[in-house]
């Protein structure tokens, strides 16, 4: 056999060895047959009578090329909790059927409860033992009367100053009708009770709760709100120059974002907004329209996290199309969807230390010889990127807009919230004024400034070195 091979050159021959040795190298080895077993008793198993599994000869690659150990990247340890966070629920659904606040159209008290209804509180404290108490209603409004009586009681029982304290109502339309009306006061008076109650408990409850946590803030969108106004623009002869919404008046679609997260990174609360009336809905059933079902949803979908719904100023805005159950949980969904992304997208952590301060502002009537209506605004400085701006009842959108352009320092957020600390009423912006309407009761001109200028001075003093981190004198 060899005698073909005897007439090659040695350099041929020893090409044809080196070969032949790199293939057998690279061959995998065969694992050797198993050689039988002699008998054994059925009760002792030993390791030589199973069978050779078959095994895959994985390559070792980091044996070969380890990683050297200073380029590894390591997952850094979660950052140190530097805030602490309570939180708290009750429901607040009537016992009774009560007569429904929303529409003066109604004929009749409510039928029943489609939905409960809730109060929800989320204290903050930073490092330094400063503290501010979020609360959240599915309500028509806080009136001032339970803002007045629950600020002081809080205040006495828990030492919280009353810039510190936030009643933010969603103005839903199913909602009981708290304030006395002929013939129904005796009912307004024990709903108003026990909501003065169960907010001061309540209270309580989220800051016996503080624990560490962390907070992020981010926004997103949601596009269901419109501008529920005529468009004044359009020539009188235009088809819809009398016709309501107004596709392309101005709106607030911004979702602000704040959620708040234990030591371990879990979701324990997530605070959110929208600047639109909670009207889907008018019939005559308890529930919490569009903001609860967003916030059902939320919870459903996070375990253990509690979903607080803070409205905007949505005065002239509203939800389309409207009118059925199915369309107001397809806009919770929507706006649960808006937080979601914003949960999603790249939330920014949020340090620093807590602020706040409230005044209020006088507002003018055209009738010079009615009383000024005293008007709160109130700015929560949580830490160094998020103000959150309130102002009292039914507000246009021109202020969140305005506030916004006028105060933005991105990255930092911006939000402005209406219905809170006080229900009477809409307040109208210059423009609003001037077009007249139903959301323009008959205030003098200069109003929009005067709320707007004392939100910007509240922020301002926010800012003095004195006033950090502590409340604005």
């Amino acid at each position: 056999m060899l005698a073909p091979f005897s007439r090659w050159p040695l350099w041929a021959f020893l090409i044809l060895l080196a070969v032949s040795l790199q293939a057998a190298e690279e061959k995998p080895a065969q694992p050797a047959a198993p050689k039988p077993a002699a008998p054994k008793p059925a009760a002792t198993k030993s390791a030589a009578t199973k069978p050779t599994p078959a095994k895959t000869t994985t390559a070792k690659p980091a044996a070969v090329t380890k990683t050297p150990a200073a380029s590894r990247k390591k997952t850094p340890p979660p950052p140190q909790p530097d805030w602490k966070a309570g939180v708290s629920t009750a429901r607040i659904t009537p016992n009774t059927l009560m007569w429904m606040a929303g529409y003066a159209a109604r004929k009749q008290p409510a039928e029943g409860t489609l939905q409960e209804l809730f109060a929800k509180a989320l204290a903050l404290e930073d490092e330094g033992g400063r503290r501010v108490v979020i609360v959240t209603l599915d309500l028509i409004g806080v009136l001032v009367t339970i803002r007045e009586s629950v600020e002081k009681q809080v205040q006495e029982q828990y030492q919280l100053p009353q810039s510190a304290l936030v009643l933010n109502a969603s103005h839903t339309h199913c909602g009981p009708e708290y304030r006395e009306r002929t013939g129904r006061e005796e009912e307004a008076r024990n709903y108003h009770k026990f909501l003065e109650t169960t907010l001061v408990r309540l209270v309580g409850q989220a800051l016996a709760d503080l624990r560490p946590a962390r907070l992020t803030y981010n926004h997103a969108r949601a596009g269901f709100a419109m501008n529920r106004r005529r468009n004044y623009a359009l020539p009188k002869e235009d088809i819809n120059a009398t016709k309501a919404p107004n596709p392309d008046g101005p709106v607030d679609h911004d979702v602000p974002v704040l959620c708040v997260l234990d030591a371990e990174g879990s979701e324990r609360a997530v605070l959110f907004g929208y600047a639109c009336h909670n009207t889907t809905l008018g019939f005559y059933q308890f529930c919490g329209d569009y903001a609860g079902w967003a916030q059902e949803y939320l919870q459903a979908d996070h375990p253990g996290m509690t979903a607080m719904f803070v409205i905007g100023c949505g005065a002239d805005q509203n939800p389309y199309p409207r009118s059925v159950v199915e369309l107001a949980q397809r806009h919770g969904r929507s706006l649960a969807t808006g937080v979601e992304a914003a949960l999603f997208a790249n939330p920014r952590p949020l340090h620093g230390s807590l602020g706040s301060a409230l005044e209020h502002v006088d507002l003018p009537w055209a009738d010079k010889t009615k009383e000024k209506r005293r008007y709160p605004v109130q700015v929560l400085r949580i830490g160094n990127d998020v103000t959150l701006i309130t102002l009292a009842s039914e507000v246009v959108v021109d202020y969140s807009l305005r506030l916004k352009r006028e105060l933005a320092r991105p990255p930092a957020m911006v939000w402005v919230a209406g219905y809170t600390n006080g229900y009477f009423g809409y307040i109208p912006s210059e423009r609003v004024l001037a077009e007249g309407g139903y959301e323009a009761p008959a205030y003098a001109p200069g109003i929009e400034d005067a709320i707007v200028g004392k939100a910007k001075e509240l922020c301002r003093r926010l800012d003095e070195p004195a006033a950090k981190g502590g409340v604005a004198k």
